[in-house]
């Protein structure tokens, strides 16, 4: 996600709250599988990161829960070592619509059993900050 250069003047209609840095809007595409999910001897979670990072997105990240349950409806859960082995990951990837949606057709490739969620949001950029020591 790039900054335009108007957006950074400071002014309520450029996008910048004092204080908080740039702001734009985007489209954050949340996968939703499970852990034991593979593509091709790999796991599924790390292909559709990688696949990002190929595609150039502005990032992603993977988050492991700790309970869930899916289409077989059966609960698993960290607590219980048998149901321990195929925990909900959810893969996260923010970016501008544009390229989410040219993104997805990567995701619909790899992606046998899962729910794919899209949900508009406000990104809010903020600049690297030089510590003083």
């Amino acid at each position: 996600m790039t900054r335009k250069p108007e957006e950074t003047h400071g002014t309520a209609e450029s996008g910048v709250t004092e204080g908080a840095g740039v702001t734009e809007r985007g489209l954050r595409l949340t996968v939703l599988i499970g852990e034991s999910d593979g593509w091709h001897h790999r796991p599924l979670y790390a292909e559709i990161v990688h696949r990002a990072h190929r595609a150039g997105l502005a990032g992603a990240s993977v988050f492991r829960g700790i309970e869930g349950f899916g289409a077989s409806s059966m609960i698993h859960t960290q607590r219980l070592l048998s149901l321990s082995e195929d925990l909900p990951v959810a893969v996260v990837i923010v970016d501008t619509e544009e390229r989410i949606h040219a993104f997805l057709p990567l995701v619909d490739e790899v992606i046998g059993e899962g729910v794919v969620v899209l949900d508009a949001c406000e990104v809010i950029h903020h600049p690297g900050r030089k510590e003083s020591r």
